[in-house]
């Protein structure tokens, strides 16, 4: 305790992290009052189907994503995923188009460039979301909550349609500048602080709610409570295990003599992720497992719908099943984009640095290929059993809004988030020689930046 409170006081002394942290709390405000500001022309106390239906399953996994946004008809209801589905896609392309390969080769011009793709990709994904949105909005709605309109009118006019479409373009695109304000001035990275704080705004209602449901007579009583918290904190446990973990390759830097003095001649460890994607192949894979939402709102064929139904289903085979091997496909993907062992082979040679019993060069790249490609594939099947954790934790009788945080995307998303956060805090700490906020004075982060 005495060690938290001296941290606090030093984040304090630092001029530039007490501002840049307080900016942060500024936006994560604006952001969660606009999370109840109701989209014109919907009575809000006539949501409750709505809010039953963003409770539970896919619905209430896209709920908890727009920190509730979704179930109460907000003008945030689309939240910051539109934007996430654009920078998959265009992160895609840069794989397969050399338009976006060259851009992405030519450093800050090139960054500012893609960016502005994105954010047009954006804007045309929300537009096509929203009305599947609105269509389902009014489907949950008695006739009455759409006001001024009659009772008697049971689709809302056209006005209507148009006005909530550009709405909640504007909400979204206000929630990705949000972002963007706490990337440049706050602290943490923007996106993902912004998910963060909508998965953790629903953690006190549901601790609640299974707190009431465990002491009901069939519940099991406070003695099967506890035993879920045992279990939620073991999860955690490995949770952050599977972030940090990392497979230390050696490497000996040959000796160098400069003038009157000698570099290198020592071994140092080169720090291979066991999970070097982070959190974005889960990500990833739920932005596309939203897309069956969408396609409910403009399905009017049964066959479709069933479909859908099938892939929204959040504790069904075929849902959980996709999930995975998507998570395990994406962790490979990402890790290729992110990672390049030719440049790190280049790097050690350049530093004068080699393997031991490896030869510089290509057989050094082709060392660092084989070392990552083995663990990456047990780092991705850990991180897709955590993430469908969930859906056997509901099977079990947790209830459906706690069960997110036994893992899948929300605890998952925290970890990685918090870590990073604490990592560029301790930063600033360590430069100004302060304790950092561990013994050790490293935290490692779990790669939940969105570098777009």
């Amino acid at each position: 305790m005495k060690k938290l409170i001296e941290t606090i006081r030093n984040i304090y002394k630092i001029e530039e992290l007490r501002n840049r942290i307080l900016y942060t709390l500024g936006i994560i405000l604006i952001y969660r009052l606009g999370s109840y500001i109701v989209l014109p022309g919907v009575d809000p106390s006539m949501l409750s189907n709505l809010q039953q239906q963003g409770s539970s399953g896919l619905m209430g996994l896209l709920n908890m994503f727009s920190g509730g946004a979704f179930s109460n008809a907000s003008i945030f209801a689309l939240g910051i995923m539109p934007y996430i589905s654009a920078s998959i896609v265009i992160q895609l392309l840069g794989m397969a188009i050399p338009y976006f390969q060259r851009l992405q080769r030519e450093g800050e011009s090139g960054r500012r460039k893609i960016n502005q793709i994105t954010r047009y990709l954006t804007v045309i994904i929300v537009g096509l979301q929203a009305p599947g949105y609105i269509a389902n909005l009014v489907s949950q709605l008695p006739a009455e909550a759409i006001t001024p309109f009659s009772p008697a009118i049971n689709t809302p006019p056209f006005f209507f349609w148009v006005s909530s479409t550009l709405i909640l373009i504007a909400g979204t695109l206000f929630v990705m500048w949000l972002g963007e304000k706490i990337t440049d001035k706050g602290i943490g990275n923007g996106i993902s602080l912004i998910i963060m704080i909508g998965i953790i705004a629903n953690l006190p209602m549901s601790l609640v709610q299974e707190f009431a449901s465990k002491m009901e007579a069939s519940g099991g009583g406070l003695v099967y409570f506890v035993l879920e918290l045992v279990i939620l904190i073991f999860v955690i446990l490995f949770t952050i295990l599977l972030v940090q973990g990392t497979r230390r390759v050696p490497v000996q830097y040959a000796k160098r003599i400069v003038g009157n003095k000698q570099y290198g001649g020592v071994r140092q460890y080169l720090p291979l992720k066991v999970n070097s994607a982070g959190v974005m192949p889960i990500i990833f894979a739920q932005a596309i497992m939203f897309l069956p939402i969408t396609l409910v709102g403009f399905a009017n064929s049964e066959s479709l719908s069933g479909f859908a139904a099938a892939f929204s289903n959040y504790t069904g085979f075929w849902y959980n099943f996709t999930f995975f091997v998507m998570i395990i496909l994406f962790t490979y993907f990402y890790t290729a984009i992110t990672i390049n062992p030719n440049q790190m082979a280049d790097d050690l040679k350049k530093n004068g640095g080699f393997i031991p019993g490896v030869k510089p060069g290509k057989k050094t790249a082709e060392y660092l290929d084989n070392i990552l490609s083995r663990i990456t594939l047990p780092g991705s099947i850990f991180l897709g059993v955590v993430a469908i954790m969930p859906a056997f934790a509901m099977i079990a009788g947790v209830n459906s809004g706690f069960a997110q945080f036994y893992g899948g995307t929300s605890l998952l998303i925290l970890v990685g988030v918090v870590l990073d956060t604490l990592q560029q805090i301790e930063s600033y700490l360590l430069m100004r020689h302060y304790d950092g906020l561990t013994k050790s004075g490293r935290i490692k982060g779990g790669r939940s930046q969105f570098n777009m």
